[in-house]
């Protein structure tokens, strides 16, 4: 299938007993056996629940993957990476990343003795420079959250498994989507997703999803998955499934208005720089255009006034943009790095990256462009 039939198609199956078009929202917490260790394959919901099993097969059908994993939340997807390693191993990851992410890695793993590295993966070498003998995971964000690096996936699995092959690559591909990017197709092992954003895409769920094509992987997956318990439950499951089904067309919306959007904002007085891999002054767009379909609807930019009051100011205005969370649907949402997605990061940390007061990430909705453009010219004019 094509990628636009498998958002709708791709991993599923009319249900039996009915036929019912939509995979029904199957609300129990366990199942009926004929013996003890005979059933219908489904035993208890933590192991295994046919609503998110077909929302599973839908993950692993977009990413070009064999098994999908469904969970509670992304960092819950995260943690479950993680938990596949031992004290001592070693993760190299991007220096610009989530502050959800950066939190669980330096505040509840680094305890329990992983160790981390953050380089500038911008740069292949930056990554393969810091392999070591302990090294057993390399973790990617492309393009990244929110000064919209990008790494070249490629690049970096076949540098890294020169060095060691066992070494495992993961990407979380939430602000891409498999709409724009197929990580697994790159050479990378693990594909994760805040399935929370652009995948459920309505703002209306939170979810975490991992996507693999190697059986022993996925196995072992399963088993944390089914171990730790932080599972989706039926009725989210029911509802990303429903999101999944327009991710096609939505996407192709959210490029459209965030390219206008970049546009606007380079050329209006008020704004600095201007991050989003469309540019071509964008260090790594020749590598945005190779790895993508397009650029997506995240735009990040900073005030060429970088006292916090201006920022505050500017976001306090908007009237179409909502200030809040999260990013990836329908409606156009803005956030201020510092003081939200960011804050868990020491200051000292963010300012070597360069978020600062007066950075500002906007998820470009689908709503008519007109009234963004307008909205952004009324805020920056106040």
């Amino acid at each position: 299938m094509k990628f636009n039939t498998k958002t709708i198609h791709g991993g599923q199956k009319h249900e039996e007993a009915t036929g019912s078009v939509m995979t029904p929202i199957f609300q129990t917490s366990t199942y009926a056996q004929t013996s003890p260790g005979v059933n219908k394959g489904y035993e208890y919901s933590r192991a295994a629940n046919p609503t998110r099993t077909a929302l599973e097969n839908a993950f692993a059908s977009l990413e070009n993957g064999t098994h999908g994993f469904a969970f509670a939340s992304g960092l819950a997807a995260i943690d479950c990476v993680l938990r596949t390693l031992n004290p001592g191993d070693e993760v190299i990851a991007g220096d610009d990343i989530y502050g959800g992410t950066y939190r669980m890695f330096t505040r509840l793993f680094q305890k329990y003795g992983l160790k981390f590295q953050y380089v500038n993966m911008d740069e292949v070498e930056s990554v393969a420079n810091a392999v070591s003998e302990n090294t057993k995971l390399i973790w990617i964000e492309t393009p990244t959250n929110p000064l919209m690096k990008i790494a070249d996936i490629e690049a970096i699995t076949k540098t890294v498994k020169s060095i060691d092959s066992t070494i495992l690559v993961a990407v979380d591909n939430t602000f891409a989507t498999p709409y724009l990017q197929l990580p697994l197709n790159l050479g990378a092992d693990i594909v994760m997703h805040s399935a929370t954003k652009y995948l459920g895409g309505h703002s209306d769920l939170v979810m975490g999803a991992l996507i693999v094509n190697n059986a022993d992987l996925a196995k072992e997956i399963h088993f944390i998955q089914f171990a730790a318990g932080a599972i989706a439950g039926p009725m989210d499951s029911f509802l990303a499934l429903r999101g999944i089904k327009t991710l096609h067309v939505r996407m192709q919306r959210h490029c459209e208005n965030g390219k206008t959007v970049a546009e606007f904002l380079a050329n209006h007085s008020k704004v600095g720089e201007v991050y989003y891999p469309g540019f071509s002054s964008h260090p790594n767009h020749e590598i945005a255009k190779k790895q993508m379909k397009d650029f997506g609807g995240m735009v990040s930019f900073r005030l060429k006034d970088e006292s916090k009051q201006t920022a505050f100011s500017f976001l306090e205005n908007l009237q179409v943009f909502t200030l809040a969370e999260s990013l990836g649907g329908v409606e156009s949402l803005v956030s201020h790095p510092v003081t939200m997605t960011h804050a868990s990061i020491p200051e000292e940390e963010r300012l070597k990256i360069g978020i600062t007061d007066s950075l500002i990430r906007l998820s470009v909705g689908i709503e008519d462009i007109e009234d963004l453009l307008k909205d952004l010219e009324q805020a920056l004019s106040v």
